[in-house]
């Protein structure tokens, strides 16, 4: 079938248009792609083809030049792509720039600043506390109704969809233990998040409020952000995690445009408790997102996490992580936290979804409580479009490799 005749309810059409980072196998030089169907637009050599404005945007090996061009540009950009896409008078010209994504190495579409993880799925949440304090009246901290709580993680273990994950080593000290004791951990877990992508930076001492959040944020991705239970478990008290979360986290090779998903924006679950007027976002559009994600542990579902029952929205995480005057950079990326519906199998985590080993999974190749060596997760995702079509996501896969 030729590149441009897309399927019917193909989910990455030209309704979509993700953008990525690809090279051709034996060389070196990599540029801007966009999916269509499951071929690769080189969008900078087509840019330049039909004399655009933003060639030079385009033809780079990342997408942070564009990221950081701003929201005229990445509307002005898309309008142009989607056009390129499905005039048919741009078939010849662009014909010899569409590349079959089995031809092709896609990369780490962006540069990453820095890098933040929140834990806004109340649901999540909850089941966490009731694992870890079942005595306490209250699941929930005393302020996770009032903030989206989170911790500053690190850029430079994000890795593109695809890259092995090393299976992390540190110290454990299980109750059992008079001591603590060093190697592999025997806990490695998986979180089921979506990650949001900055692109415009903001001044320092700047706060983002609710309504600009969109001027700063380009698109979204699905992000995995592994997780060492036992070295975790044993570190983070009192300061938070820090070697069992910063081994890996593993993104997607597509980043979706939030202007793809305008038909996937949906209201957040209902408040239960006042809002401070920075997060209050009673008047504001509706900053939630109706993505169905699916976890697959080595090609068999064990979990459909629905992305719209997170409590706290990606608008409010931006101005929570920038109301101290924290200034954004282009490439900064956000983590959604876990994501995990109140049903048992929308649980985006081993730790739930075993009751921390307590309950195995039946998978074909045998029981699971947390990841053995060799093991590939992969989560995949879809957003309603326009005219009942989907929104594909780009998947995130990696396998585990022992230490």
């Amino acid at each position: 079938m030729p590149p441009f005749d897309v399927p019917e309810g193909d989910p990455f059409g030209p309704h979509n248009l993700p953008y990525g980072v690809f090279s051709i196998p034996g060389e070196r030089e990599r540029t801007v792609g966009v999916r269509l169907g499951d071929h690769a637009l080189d969008a900078g050599a087509a840019a330049r083809a039909l004399g655009s404005p933003y060639a030079d945007l385009l033809a780079r090996p990342t997408l942070n030049p564009l990221l950081a061009a701003g929201r005229t540009a990445w509307s002005d950009v898309r309008r142009a792509l989607t056009a390129w896409v499905t005039v048919p008078a741009h078939r010849e010209t662009l014909a010899p720039l569409l590349r079959p994504l089995s031809s092709v190495t896609l990369h780490l579409p962006f540069e990453v600043a820095d890098y933040v993880d929140f834990y806004a799925s109340e649901n999540h949440a909850r089941n966490v506390g009731r694992i870890f304090r079942p005595d306490a009246a209250d699941s929930l901290t005393p302020n996770w109704k009032h903030l989206p709580i989170g911790y500053h993680g690190r850029a430079g273990t994000v890795v593109v969809s695809g890259t092995d994950v090393i299976r992390p080593s540190g110290q454990r000290r299980s109750p059992a233990d008079p001591a603590p004791v060093f190697g592999p951990s025997v806990r490695l877990d998986i979180e089921a998040e979506v990650g949001f992508v900055v692109g415009t930076p903001s001044e320092p001492g700047r706060p983002v409020p609710l309504r600009d959040w969109r001027e700063h944020v380009f698109g979204l991705c699905l992000l995995n952000d592994w997780s060492a239970r036992d070295i975790q478990a044993w570190e983070y008290v009192p300061l938070g995690p820090f070697l069992g979360k910063s081994f890996a986290t593993s993104v997607a090779a597509w980043i979706t445009p939030l202007d793809a998903l305008e038909d996937a924006r949906t209201a957040p679950p209902e408040r239960t408790h006042p809002l401070l007027p920075y997060l209050d976002d009673t008047d504001t559009e509706p900053s939630g997102y109706d993505l169905r994600i699916s976890v697959a542990v080595n090609g068999h579902v064990v979990s459909e996490p629905p992305f719209s029952t997170m409590y706290w929205t990606a608008a409010q995480q931006l101005a929570h992580l920038t109301v101290n005057g924290a200034s954004l950079r282009t490439g900064d990326l956000y983590g959604s936290g876990t994501v995990s519906g109140p049903a048992e199998r929308e649980r985006g985590s081993l730790l739930e979804l075993t009751w921390n080993g307590r309950d195995p999974l039946e998978l074909p190749d045998g029981k699971r409580t947390f990841l053995e060596d060799g093991d590939v997760v992969t989560l995949s995702a879809w957003a309603p479009g326009p005219d009942g079509t989907r929104v594909g996501l780009g998947e995130v896969t990696g396998r585990v490799i022992p230490a």
